[in-house]
């Protein structure tokens, strides 16, 4: 008698898709239980700060670990020595007083936090030691060293922890979003052929779209975290910014299909082209999601000669087609349509080029490091 499946296995098999998130909730809790024992080690009374910083110091990746320390301690730097400064010099004994301080205190760092959004906990971290938390208030220019060594207890422990302990780096991150919207996009040719034979309209396109960009924004983050790893000579990665220009290229290229699939192919076309479009359909689509799984594997890319094959027959087909008398009274924007599908395919094909280059670099990467 076989177990029935239940809530358990269900959340096991969630888990074990989530590895990147449990890794990262793994990294989070040892950076906060580690700066909590280091700030009691060290003497300081609670050691709240350290453990904030540790947290919000631990990004997915080492180069958004690296970029949220930096803000992090500089802002509490600027904050704490301006907020002491504002206390020591500015009255705050009345309410009336206390509110004059906090205008001043706040109003310049907000309006660096603003040019400058590294500096953004700046505005916070004044208004604290201006008006410190902690049941018996310190000399501000203590507390605000106090809170600047607690902070960068914090952020080496953070720093330290997204090396040493389970570490992503940005490259893997951004290889993995690569590979969603190659899979993203291998559907999304699919639906855009549904038009040339239906009149139907694609209703689920504004959800695919939506979900590539949000794919390729969350790959524009990775791709600064990935720099910033490189500048701080943390990886040896190719340059990042190549393969996102090329996803987005290949985007623009479907936006173009799209536009010329849009309705379906006139009777006098539809006959021949259909068929051949049918095979550039499937080997593009086939095409991303083999790219998408090389992206996955940091294997090399695979062959375009499917592809390749597949727009040279619907292009012969084209041409043969368009000798025909019957293909004459075709409407100027029919025409125009396929000669726009025409070129966008071949674009396409020409970016699909590039991002395979892209993966063999990240593939030649892997292969030098083992």
């Amino acid at each position: 008698m076989q177990p029935k499946s239940g809530p358990m296995q269900a959340l096991l098999h969630s888990l074990a898709t989530r590895t990147p998130e449990l890794r990262l909730a793994v990294r989070v809790t040892t950076a906060a239980v580690l700066a909590f024992a280091l700030a009691k080690l060290l003497g300081f009374a609670h050691g709240y700060w350290a453990v904030i910083t540790a947290i919000i110091v631990m990004q997915t990746s080492v180069g958004g670990s690296l970029k949220a320390a930096v803000d992090r301690l500089l802002g509490t730097m600027a904050g704490a020595l301006y907020g002491a400064a504002v206390a020591l010099l500015v009255p705050h004994g009345t309410t009336a007083e206390l509110a004059t301080a906090m205008v001043a205190a706040i109003l310049p760092l907000a309006l660096l936090a603003a040019i400058k959004p590294g500096f953004k906990v700046a505005p916070v971290t004044a208004f604290i030691v201006l008006v410190p938390l902690s049941g018996v208030p310190a000399p501000p220019l203590t507390y605000a060293l106090e809170r600047i060594l607690e902070i960068s207890i914090g952020s080496i422990v953070g720093l330290a922890t997204a090396l040493l302990v389970l570490p992503a780096r940005a490259h893997t991150n951004l290889a993995r979003l690569a590979a969603k919207a190659a899979d993203l996009n291998a559907a999304l040719m699919v639906s855009l052929f549904e038009g040339l034979t239906s009149e139907a309209g694609r209703p689920g396109l504004r959800a695919q779209h939506a979900a590539i960009r949000k794919t390729l924004s969350q790959a524009e983050s990775a791709v600064e975290e990935a720099v910033r790893e490189r500048k701080s000579w943390l990886t040896d990665s190719p340059d990042p910014e190549p393969l996102v220009r090329s996803l987005y290229r290949l985007r623009h290229d479907l936006v173009m299909v799209g536009r010329a699939t849009a309705k379906p192919l006139p009777d006098a076309l539809a006959p021949r082209l259909l068929p051949k479009l049918a095979g550039v359909r499937d080997a593009g689509s086939n095409l991303l999601r083999a790219m998408a799984e090389a992206l996955r594997t940091r294997h090399a890319a695979p062959s375009l000669e499917r592809i390749e094959t597949a727009l040279r027959d619907y292009v012969a087909e084209m041409d043969a087609v368009w000798k025909d008398a019957a293909t004459h009274s075709l409407a100027a924007e029919d025409a125009g349509r396929i000669f726009t599908l025409r070129f966008a395919l071949d674009q396409m094909i020409q970016d699909c080029r590039d991002l395979a280059n892209r993966i063999n670099e990240l593939a030649g990467m892997k292969t030098a490091a083992t």
